[in-house]
């Protein structure tokens, strides 16, 4: 890999989450994966998962069968109960109308005769039997079962049995057919069975050969089902219909050039399920033509005459080879991975995951539908890799992310209140890179001194001292609520109102003024012994407009303030000097305020500012005896009363320790009514 690669966004990003993830954890998400994968892959050959494999593979098959109309190629001739009624035998059948029958049968000019029943016990017409099969002209293939591949189908003896019963009967014309049908655990009948050359073809094979393709054919079965409801694949008649000439000569139109397959029709015997008989039930042509209720299961000789129905057809079903299995694993796999690891909002990742979904349920019907073979193909695997690697790297992505939220909320918490901090965690889009216009409420804060103090005194003690100071300040800035901005040597610059605003900012703005005022006079009261002593707290608030945002770039960024709000809140801290006063609020900061008391101490023109602020202090143990009598007279003189100067002047030579309202008094000598105070630039 180039440099120019490993340096890319992606390839750091996979670094850093290798990093956070941590070895142990990285571990257990691969063995997971790994676990994912091969479930992906090989559930069709994993307990539980291959039972629902297949349902879901008959679901399909049954899916994708043609609906067909009754196949005029093949009809089936079968023993049922009542056949074995009228003869009073039921196992072994009765040989004597089965020899009947096929005498009167090869009179029709069939294709070819396939009989699905094993002769491998004697009974009293046999001879019978083989008299007619000696004297057969239609190509006629008796069922073969053998010790070596079926060993519970048949016993020695009767194996012997079947041999020389054979060997009396061979002639041109007869021969034999294997009629092993292979099925499942779950005893459904799904996939051409083994043909081993040690044995006869298939009972498909023998009577329509030429189609060596399927000698060797081991896929799925393409069973086909009725066109109507209560219909039929192929044409089933009883075999009494054909015991007697005369009858037999009139079912000569459904015997003449078909291949005719010779079996039984009963409820106890030589029985499979399909995949569609398995999910909808199945029902014979003769029991539905005597509205008989469905059977879970079909006659063996029936499941024959689909397999020669395929083979006729040229069907054969194309595997899906080993290697696309494990790219389709691998592909589940990750997209459960990926998608885990999206940051989409919730209805894209919802759609996504709908849409894969989809996929995994969708593209196998249409894979069997076009001619695939899926039964092996992992659908439920595939769902269960996907969900497992979906939770697993979302459980070890959750796992980091909690931790980086700890942290990261534990870094917002020293700068926002506890409730604002979590929210921005949970939504860190409040904190994106952009600057948004907002409505403030800004505080400055000054510790009188200090900086000329800790020239002064032992770096060590300026640490100290500063550290403590801007603690506690911090604490009542987050305990009520406010957003801590920065800190400028002692200075605490704070904002309500952003990134989350409260109905209370106003309240809370000012009684945290307020609160970092008396803070600041402990403070100074109680400096360790030798250290010089050390000036109040000066606080200004405002309330205005401001841009606020992240600033600095992506990599190193503040959350900060910026505009006039802010300006005019540094203005209003740097006038107490000049006011005489520890805290000035404008008129737009306390419009609201009713938890705490406030007096007007006049209109001014701050620094650098062209427009005049009306200015508040709030009332405190040093100014609370004239508080209300300052707020009446003031409005007097705006009003244009000229008295109300004096009396102002009045009250302050009343109150000489009131240093704020002496200089109230004196700018009002300097001040119209309606006009304003101009400080001047220092």
């Amino acid at each position: 890999m180039s440099k120019a690669a490993e340096d890319s966004p992606f390839w750091t990003r996979m670094r850093r989450a290798r990093r956070e993830i941590g070895p142990l954890r990285m571990v257990a998400s691969l063995t997971l994966l790994i676990l994912a994968l091969f479930i992906a892959r090989y559930s069709w050959a994993m307990p539980f998962t291959d039972e629902i494999e297949r349902v879901l593979f008959d679901v399909r098959a049954s899916y994708a069968m043609e609906q067909v109309e009754e196949d005029d190629r093949i009809v089936i001739i079968v023993y049922d109960e009542n056949t074995l009624f009228d003869t009073g035998v039921r196992s072994p059948l009765d040989r004597d109308i089965l020899a009947r029958a096929l005498t009167n049968i090869d009179a029709l000019s069939p294709r070819s005769i396939g009989v699905d029943i094993l002769i491998d016990q004697p009974t009293p017409n046999d001879e019978i039997l083989a008299e007619a099969l000696r004297g057969m002209t239609t190509p006629t293939y008796l069922a073969f079962v053998s010790m070596e591949n079926n060993p519970l189908e048949i016993q020695p003896r009767q194996e012997d049995f079947r041999q020389a019963f054979f060997d009396s009967v061979d002639t041109e014309a007869i021969d034999t057919a294997s009629v092993f049908l292979l099925t499942d655990q779950d005893n459904v009948n799904r996939s051409w069975p083994d043909q081993p050359r040690n044995i006869p073809p298939l009972l498909a094979n023998a009577l329509a050969p030429g189609n060596d393709a399927y000698r060797d054919h081991r896929g799925s079965i393409v069973y086909r089902r009725p066109l109507y409801e209560g219909g039929a694949v192929f044409t089933m008649l009883p075999i009494d219909f054909f015991a007697d000439p005369e009858t037999a000569a009139g079912m000569a139109d459904f015997v003449a050039g078909r291949y005719v397959l010779i079996g039984t029709d009963l409820q106890d015997r030589d029985r499979f399920e399909t995949p569609l008989s398995r999910i909808t039930g199945s029902v014979t042509g003769e029991q539905a033509a005597e509205g008989e209720s469905a059977l879970t299961t079909l006659p063996g000789v029936e499941v024959h005459a689909h397999l020669l129905a395929q083979m006729l057809d040229g069907i054969i079903m194309t595997p899906i080879p080993g290697w696309a299995l494990w790219a389709m694993a691998i592909l589940v796999v990750a997209c459960g991975a990926l998608t885990s690891l999206s940051d989409f909002r919730l209805w894209k990742l919802a759609l996504l995951i709908f849409v894969q979904a989809a996929c995994l349920i969708v593209i196998p019907f249409t894979l069997h539908r076009t001619g695939m073979d899926t039964q092996n193909l992992p659908v439920f695997g595939g769902i269960a890799g996907w969900i497992i690697a979906f939770t697993t790297i979302g459980a070890a992505a959750r796992s980091v992310g909690a931790e980086q939220r700890q942290y990261v909320q534990g870094a917002l918490n020293k700068y926002l209140p506890a409730d604002v901090a979590t929210q921005i965690v949970a939504d860190p889009e409040r904190l994106s890179l952009r600057g948004e216009k907002r409505a403030i409420y800004a505080v400055f804060t000054d510790l009188e001194g200090f900086t000329k103090l800790s020239h002064a005194i032992e770096p060590e003690m300026v640490a100290t001292l500063l550290n403590n100071y801007l603690d506690k300040m911090s604490e009542i800035v987050l305990e009520y609520g406010g957003t801590i901005d920065k800190f400028v040597g002692d200075a605490v610059v704070a904002f309500w109102g952003a990134p989350i605003a409260r109905p209370d900012d106003a309240e809370r703005a000012a009684q945290c003024g307020i609160a970092m005022w008396r803070f600041g006079e402990e403070f100074r009261n109680t400096v360790p012994e030798g250290v010089p002593p050390i000036g109040c707290t000066r606080v200004g608030l405002h309330y205005g407009e401001a841009i606020v945002g992240n600033f600095g770039g992506e990599e190193r960024i503040q959350y900060t303030a910026l505009g006039d709000a802010m300006n005019t809140a540094a203005r209003l801290e740097s006038a107490n000097k000049q006011t005489k006063t520890v805290m000035l609020a404008s008129y737009e900061a306390i419009e609201t305020v009713t938890k705490a008391n406030f007096r007007c101490l006049g209109r001014v023109t701050l620094s650098g500012r062209a427009t005049p602020v009306k200015i508040y202090e709030p009332v405190l143990e040093i100014t609370e005896g004239s508080a209300s009598m300052l707020d009446t007279l003031y409005q007097e003189f705006e009003k244009g009363n000229e008295q109300a100067r004096e009396k102002i002047a009045e009250l302050a030579a009343e109150n000489p320790a009131d240093k704020a309202l002496q200089n109230f008094a004196e700018r009002l000598i300097n001040t119209e009514p309606g006009g304003s105070y101009v400080f001047q630039s220092k």
